[in-house]
């Protein structure tokens, strides 16, 4: 991915951080309900944890012990940290990473705000890069995703940082986009498409191929049978202009270019953070356009570090 996308990637993920967008929206809760999160699960946090990104629940497929230590890889606002300390108890501890300044600063405001109720908390976070953990070697029991790799700059590069910093034994359990088909080169070369966790996917047969080639074992990419086309729920919330985003701008998807990038960032103009709901206008736009499971699939990932 180059540096200009990159840059769009934490661009639109910090606006969505720095939103109003929460878990109190109905629409955020049905994304996330659509993708395995149960109401209960999602009553439990805080609201903000919630902003209607990701296609799984990968605390749900873990299997996440009392004791053990659990990484979340775009870890976003926190609530598959937030989710996996309850499971590993606080004799464990879970992590989160990061790479968009104003994700890390949310969900550790959800943290402060956990702790002020008397709750104990075993969570960090820290601001870094999937391709380079802030982690020593062999020291984490399982790794968890959601949605985030396939924005990865460099994938493999992720999953040799993933392998170097498991235990021996040690596995991943992650929810991601992969293609079903190579995309149209129009989707292929849109920043909308890139930043909805679409146009950087790998192929099925690729990801589990880059994961073997990383020294990984028993390795399953299995498509989770969930409707992508759940994303357009978040358009009823939030700030309330992505039926404005959506109906404004071309059904066409152009090519990535930097008047592409600022138009983007022109929603919600009225609120202090312009860009708020870019990322879920842009996804509004890509399904009014095209049926997204067409072309890929929420997909359950799940590998392991031979002992």
């Amino acid at each position: 991915m180059s540096e200009p996308i990159t840059d769009a990637v934490r661009a639109k993920y910090g606006a969505v951080a720095a939103s109003k967008l929460t878990g109190e929206s109905a629409g955020v809760r049905a994304v996330a309900e659509a993708f395995g999160y149960t109401p209960e699960e999602l009553a439990e946090l805080p609201a903000e944890v919630n902003m209607g990104l990701g296609c799984g629940s990968p605390t749900a497929m873990a299997n996440l012990k009392p004791g053990e230590v659990v990484v979340d890889l775009g870890c976003g606002g926190g609530i598959d940290v937030f989710l996996a300390s309850r499971k590993v108890g606080l004799s464990g501890r879970a992590i989160g990473i990061d790479m968009t300044p104003e994700m890390i600063a949310r969900a550790r405001r959800s943290a402060e705000k956990l702790a002020s109720t008397g709750e104990q908390t075993n969570v960090e976070f820290h601001l870094a890069n999937m391709e380079s953990l802030p982690l020593p070697d062999n020291s984490v029991d399982c790794l968890i995703s959601n949605c985030v790799i396939n924005l990865a700059a460099d994938k493999s590069a992720v999953f040799r940082e993933m392998f170097r910093v498991l235990k021996p034994g040690g596995r991943v359990a992650v929810s991601d986009i992969v293609l079903k088909k190579p995309l149209p080169d129009e989707l292929a070369k849109s920043v909308a498409a890139y930043t909805g966790c679409v146009a950087g996917a790998l192929v099925a047969d690729e990801y589990e191929r880059r994961l073997r080639e990383a020294g990984f074992a028993a390795v399953q990419v299995i498509d989770a049978k969930k409707d992508l086309n759940a994303y357009a729920k978040v358009e009823t919330s939030g700030c309330g202009c992505a039926s404005a985003g959506a109906s404004s701008q071309s059904k066409s998807l152009p090519i990535a270019d930097e008047q592409r990038i600022a138009d983007s960032q022109s929603c919600c103009d009225t609120e202090p953070t312009p860009a708020s709901a870019s990322v879920h206008d842009e996804l509004t736009d890509l399904l009014s356009c095209c049926d997204a499971n067409e072309f890929a699939a929420s997909a359950r990932v799940f590998a392991v570090k031979p002992a």
